[in-house]
């Protein structure tokens, strides 16, 4: 392990550009993600990360040192006030790691998908995959105008989800969708208008849509929908935040799916 004193050190520079930039994130196939938890997940899927910062004051934690010990040669070790400078979350959280973003190799649709477009809130998007990957959904594919998916904010929100899901970026959700129709359902949830999402089948081999914020799915995407289906709200709101509706139709799948599963 290397100890750190410097902010002009080569690796402490790289790992706060890509902190600070979502643009260098895309180019380079990289992020960081912050925390012992976020990290160990990362471990048992994909083993040691490129490279592990700690916060010296924490360095003394079981927890951290059995994570610092996975690749002592790549770990560094700094100041409370450098770390301070790189982490977005507080101090005492004690690391962050910089890793090659996880590029699933085959795109094809599988049983369970989520398809996001044009979503713009990190917080939705981190959301969105947290649901994703506890009701089962297999992949995630998100439009070119969705927020990334391996920025800090959406990596802090999905808590670990990144790491138990296949997720697909840029993809031109219609077209995407016309191929997947060929075995498999496409359903779009819509605020009004659609049939009552508690009232349709929603088993088998499926994908859920779920638009941006404030537009909803766009009418290209629609076009390709085999159904349109609504959230039924007896009380005085309009739409629920895109996040829990995407919890409420992903989990009504679970329900059914359960419900065919043999005794």
């Amino acid at each position: 392990m290397q100890r750190v004193i410097s902010r002009h050190n080569p690796r402490l520079r790289d790992a706060a550009r890509l902190i600070a930039s979502s643009r260098e994130r895309r180019k380079q196939g990289r992020c960081v993600i912050e925390g012992e938890h976020l990290i160990g997940v990362y471990l048992d899927r994909y083993g040691a990360p490129e490279m592990l910062l700690v916060n010296e004051e924490v360095m003394e934690r079981p927890s951290v040192r059995a994570i610092a010990a996975h690749n002592p040669a790549r770990t560094l070790i700094v100041p409370s006030r450098l770390f301070a400078d790189l982490a977005v979350l507080p101090a005492d959280v004690g690391m962050l790691a910089v890793v090659s973003t996880p590029q699933p190799s085959v795109q094809a649709g599988a049983d369970f998908c989520l398809l996001l477009e044009d979503v713009q809130d990190p917080g939705n998007v981190g959301s969105m995959l947290r649901s994703a990957a506890a009701s089962g959904v297999d992949q995630v594919i998100l439009s070119k105008h969705c927020a990334f998916a391996w920025s800090p904010k959406v990596l802090r929100a999905a808590q670990g989800a990144h790491f138990l899901l296949d997720i697909h970026h840029d993809v031109d959700l219609a077209a995407w969708a016309a191929s997947y129709r060929k075995n498999g359902r496409v359903v779009a949830s819509v605020t009004i208008g659609g049939a009552s999402v508690y009232s349709t089948a929603l088993s088998g081999r499926i994908a859920i849509a779920i638009g941006n914020e404030g537009a909803g799915v766009s009418s290209a995407l629609l076009s390709q929908a085999d159904m349109r289906v609504t959230i039924p709200m007896p009380g005085r709101m309009e739409s629920l935040n895109a996040a829990a509706a995407a919890a409420v139709l992903l989990f009504e799948c679970v329900r059914q799916r359960r419900s065919t599963e043999p005794a």
